[in-house]
């Protein structure tokens, strides 16, 4: 067991989206030292691929890593929907807001946008394989003091902010006292197909809405496709949740029954390690707007702030708007050497969450009900679903969400006086 102490500005639990991203609005606004601490071996890459929308690519070119990504996949401005139970099929416009060119909906690999991330960073600011233990400050009497985390291998870290970055499961926001996320009652299974010749699907994407499931793929490149199947949980889906062998099986043989056969050649051609099952879980709207998201010097962003279901796609988006609005705030505490005035902390955390909460809270809601809706159900809920679904939500509903959410901009970062 190695006995490390380590004394920096701000650190950052976990090295997904939200920590690197985060990371990286930083030391843009020129933080002298930052630490990004992570459990897993490496980056991870669970889910194989999400959806970016014009918010989340306005957040990437402030973090200056838009160019890379941008050329590399194809932009999504429609989707058709098709009910499996009559044949009938609805086309649905994602250009609702005008963008920049570049700044379309694209789906991209979680890993690339990982990868791109964590290549702007300093050597050494990622500290893989380390997992937390616990959360101290410095000042116990004081909530405005410094950090201590302590990690599993003896490492110790002082710093004078702490964001909690770590997911939906996070550690730091059960030490802050947030609520634990509900489960939505449903389960998503997402894999990413390779067709070595070539797909020949076009590039918009395919949904298909089943009585209690909803399915759907996006064409990535010539060759690789996103899919996705949404239902309602059932007790034996834990059981397969580590076993990605047995997560296909059961979609091959029973999730995709009475989907069209485009769909299934779709997963019959999966990337067996891509190929992952999770229960989809959220935090309750108000939980976000007056729950306890910070204390002291310490907060949580990303899905350890605003867990929510995918139906909006804005996990990943909301993530990226959390790092920019987050930096940009906490440069308010430089020094002129790039040290953080400790003092200032409580406040500029203050600002992020308010500026943070109903943006957060309103995508919560608004994924929640659109899953509702597009999910199905049973008994009087099928009939109110199918009416609402069948005859305007996709028509008239759905493109108006989606215009107000992607029209969102998380807004500059200053233009840092720290010397490089």
């Amino acid at each position: 067991m190695s006995e490390d102490r380590l004394d920096v500005e701000v650190a950052i639990v976990g090295a997904g989206i939200a920590g690197l991203a985060a990371a990286l609005a930083m030391k843009k606004v020129g933080i002298k030292s930052i630490v990004v601490v992570e459990s897993a071996a490496g980056l991870r890459s669970t889910g194989a691929a999400l959806g970016l929308f014009p918010n989340a690519w306005r957040a990437l070119d402030v973090l200056g890593i838009a160019h890379k990504l941008i050329p590399l996949y194809p932009p999504l401005r429609k989707f058709r929907v098709t009910h499996t139970s009559t044949g009938a099929t609805q086309e649905v416009s994602l250009d609702g807001a005008p963008v920049l060119r570049g700044m379309e909906v694209r789906v991209v690999h979680r890993r690339a946008l990982l990868e791109s991330l964590a290549e702007e960073l300093p050597p050494g600011t990622i500290r893989f394989s380390s997992k937390l233990t616990s959360i101290t400050r410095q000042k116990p009497t004081d909530a405005s003091s410094g950090v201590i985390l302590d990690l599993e291998d003896g490492t110790v870290i002082r710093a004078k902010a702490l964001i909690g970055c770590d997911g939906v499961h996070s550690a730091v926001a059960r030490w802050l006292g947030l609520s634990t996320p509900i489960d939505s009652g449903r389960g998503a299974v997402r894999g990413l197909s390779v067709y070595p010749d070539g797909h020949g699907f076009s590039s918009g994407s395919q949904q298909f809405l089943g009585k209690n499931e909803r399915t759907g793929f996006f064409p990535m490149n010539d060759k690789e496709i996103y899919w996705f199947i949404t239902r309602r949980s059932n007790p034996s889906d834990k059981d397969m949740a580590k076993e990605p062998d047995l997560i296909l099986k059961n979609v091959t043989e029973t999730m995709a029954k009475g989907f069209p056969p485009a769909f299934r050649d779709v997963v019959n051609h999966s990337e067996l390690s891509t190929v992952s099952w999770a229960p989809l879980k959220f935090r309750l709207p108000w939980d976000v707007v007056v729950g306890p998201t910070h204390r002291g010097s310490v907060a949580v962003a990303g899905d350890a702030m605003h867990p929510m279901t995918p139906d909006l796609g804005q996990g990943g988006c909301a993530a990226l708007e959390d790092a920019v609005v987050l930096g940009r705030n906490i440069a308010a505490t430089l020094h002129i050497d790039g040290s953080v005035d400790a003092e200032k902390v409580e406040r500029c955390l203050d600002d992020f969450v308010r500026e943070r909460r109903w943006r957060a809270a309103g995508l919560i809601a608004g994924a929640y009900v659109s899953g509702r809706i597009q999910q199905g159900g049973s008994g009087w809920w099928e009939s109110a679903v199918k009416f609402i679904r069948d005859g305007a939500f996709y028509r008239y509903m759905f493109p108006r969400i989606v215009s107000s959410v992607v029209g969102y901009d998380c807004g500059p970062l200053p233009i840092t006086l720290v010397p490089a």
